[in-house]
């Protein structure tokens, strides 16, 4: 539906520029018949109906063809935008495009005097070799699609969610509290648990590790993702299905 509307206003947007567009040719159309180039004076022209004829017969056409060719243009544009952003499993982010908008957002609080605690998670699927090698990658694509929708489920704007690459998801919680983000963690672990996924008619429970990590500091993505891996490093070895976080502080203040 938002397409659609945006469609809709861009087609009227088209219209109204053709008939602005026309309107100005026709007023230059009086200007150039009207103004002597030899006495530099005004003068009504001799046949100032055809400066209205002629320029309702020829730029409408003109207009319209230019103006919506533009606007196709900009639809491709914005449409290959979203599919060079998007990951075309699961239409979350790509790594590259979640990376970026992170950074961007931590690049902006950094010259905020109002810092909040954000959180990042980085989220792994449990086994899920496993589910390749005994259904096929097929089932496993099916399965990596239940587990975003599952993850997607419980987030809320301006949340950020995204696939980081094969098994591995990522999800940014700006201006979330330790507590906020831990419950939000758990409620994607219970969330994936509860997935019906039944690959050949069998039940098979999935499972995700999260580890993740709250920071009040500006620090760059890099060294964020870097403390969010041990923590899912520490969650995968604690019997993987579990959440484990900690506070990423500045070197100056744990020096």
């Amino acid at each position: 539906m938002r397409n659609l509307d945006w469609s809709a206003r861009g087609r009227a947007r088209v219209y109204v520029l053709t008939v602005l567009g026309t309107a100005v040719c026709i007023a230059v159309a009086f200007v150039v018949d009207s103004f002597s180039f030899e006495t530099w004076t005004w003068r009504w022209g001799r046949d100032p109906h055809n400066n209205i004829i002629i320029p309702l017969l020829l730029a409408p056409f003109f207009f319209y063809l230019l103006l919506n060719k533009m606007r196709q243009l900009s639809i491709a544009h914005h449409e290959l935008a979203h599919l060079a952003a998007t990951d075309s499993l699961t239409s979350l982010l790509n790594r590259r495009a979640f990376t970026e908008v992170v950074e961007g957002y931590i690049q902006r609080m950094a010259s905020s005097a109002n810092r909040s605690t954000d959180a990042l998670l980085v989220i792994d699927v449990d086994h899920f070799k496993t589910i390749n090698d005994h259904f096929g990658h097929d089932i496993g694509d099916e399965a990596l699609k239940q587990i975003a929708d599952a993850i997607c489920a419980g987030l809320q704007p301006p949340d950020l969610a995204g696939r980081l690459g094969g098994e591995e998801f990522g999800v940014f919680l700006p201006a979330k509290t330790a507590e906020g983000a831990a419950a939000i963690a758990e409620r994607m672990r219970q969330s994936v648990r509860e997935v019906a996924f039944a690959p050949g008619g069998s039940p098979r429970r999935l499972t995700i590790s999260i580890g993740g990590v709250i920071f009040d500091d500006c620090p760059t993505f890099r060294d964020l993702y870097r403390k969010a891996d041990e923590q899912l490093y520490a969650a995968k070895h604690s019997g993987r299905d579990c959440v484990k976080l900690d506070f990423a502080r500045p070197a100056s203040k744990s020096a």
